[in-house]
């Protein structure tokens, strides 16, 4: 009963995930999701996981996880954060550096999870519109704040800033954390990791769940100068010791470690992804430049809601958001195989006949 609740429950709104059906032949664009499993590394060294050694607990510091992500940024080890997927090392985020006198900025259409945190944590916070063309205009943050959060690229517009405009992001705005959430990078945009050296207030966080296959295994982390790694280590050790399993560390090292199957894999989806938006501009479709494994789309006739109920009626089930009004016409459609794609193309042509 809610007379057990604590105060601050009654006030939450909490994040709604994308829907993970339970439908037969189903064509499931929705959650941003590979199309393309993981490496097959990851499956032998999962495999070798198994064993005696599970009594036991895992590494507290995820110190194989670590050592492989500087490894591949080139980065020191006490720049790396580890935690339970890039959805609790933003958590850890808002509650260790993000909860100040002046309220956080982030954009008004981005992850929904942001105000969600702030709600959690009571960490004040301003939403600065998007652009004309949905983009982010770096120039509107130049204000006071209590940090800088946004994706790059943007989610769900799949628009990404180029690396310039951060660069002038973080050379005017010195006095606050400035937050940048790469969770899809790897299909297009331009990665700030290579600033965190240079800016002192840069945080870089990524995920295994996209461009590396493994959102069911849950690991991301967080790159960034030593000082903001301690304050989420902090943290943690005062959440969740433990944060990942034997499994996700020996997974995410896999899968970290073949860049091959990595690089092959984000190709595969680009180029899909290029086939898909010039479809359904063919189609009527005004589809936003995108960076990210999914695209932004709007038919200059016909509703987001109408469209996303009949490609359910077909098996298809990609992502509506009603809310803002701003975007309500809109479909995120996550980029899956070909085959994929065309049963998408296909049905679309169907709808819009009728």
């Amino acid at each position: 009963m809610s007379k057990f609740w604590s105060a601050i429950v009654h006030e939450l709104t909490p994040y709604v995930p994308g829907e993970q059906p339970k439908i037969n032949n189903l064509v499931k664009l929705n959650t941003n999701e590979n199309p393309y499993g993981p490496s097959p590394r990851v499956l032998a060294a999962l495999e070798a996981e198994v064993g005696d050694s599970l009594r036991l607990y895992p590494d507290p510091t995820s110190g194989r996880v670590v050592q492989a992500v500087a490894n591949f940024y080139d980065v020191p080890p006490t720049h790396v954060f580890v935690g339970n997927g890039s959805d609790e090392v933003l958590a850890h985020v808002f509650h260790a550096l993000l909860k100040h006198e002046a309220p956080i900025l982030f954009p008004d259409i981005t992850y929904s999870f942001y105000p969600v945190y702030c709600g959690l944590y009571e960490v004040e916070y301003k939403t600065i519109a998007l652009g004309d063309e949905f983009q982010i205009n770096v120039q509107d943050y130049l204000q006071p704040n209590g940090g800088i959060i946004f994706p790059n690229p943007n989610a769900p517009t799949g628009r990404a800033l180029p690396l310039a405009d951060i660069e002038r992001l973080l050379q005017t705005n010195t006095e606050s954390v400035v937050v940048i959430d790469e969770a899809y990078v790897d299909f297009g945009a331009e990665s700030a990791v290579g600033l965190v050296q240079q800016y002192p207030n840069l945080l870089v966080t990524h995920t295994l769940s996209k461009a590396r296959s493994l959102a069911g295994l849950r690991v991301g982390y967080a790159i960034g100068q030593p000082h903001l790694i301690e304050a989420l280590v902090r943290v943690k050790d005062s959440f969740n010791s433990y944060p990942l399993d034997r499994f996700a560390i020996s997974g995410a090292v896999a899968a970290i470690e073949d860049k091959a199957y990595f690089e092959e894999t984000c190709r595969k989806v680009v180029a899909t992804r290029e086939k898909l938006v010039t479809e359904l501009r063919n189609l009527g479709f005004v589809v936003l430049p995108s960076a990210a494994n999914f695209i932004f789309a709007r038919h200059a006739e016909r509703g987001g809601a109408d469209l996303a109920a009949m490609l359910r009626e077909r098996n298809i089930v990609v992502r509506h958001f009603a809310k803002p009004a701003r975007i309500s016409d809109f479909l995120r459609i996550t980029i899956g195989t070909d085959e994929q794609s065309q049963l998408l193309v296909q049905a679309m042509k169907e709808i819009l006949q009728n």
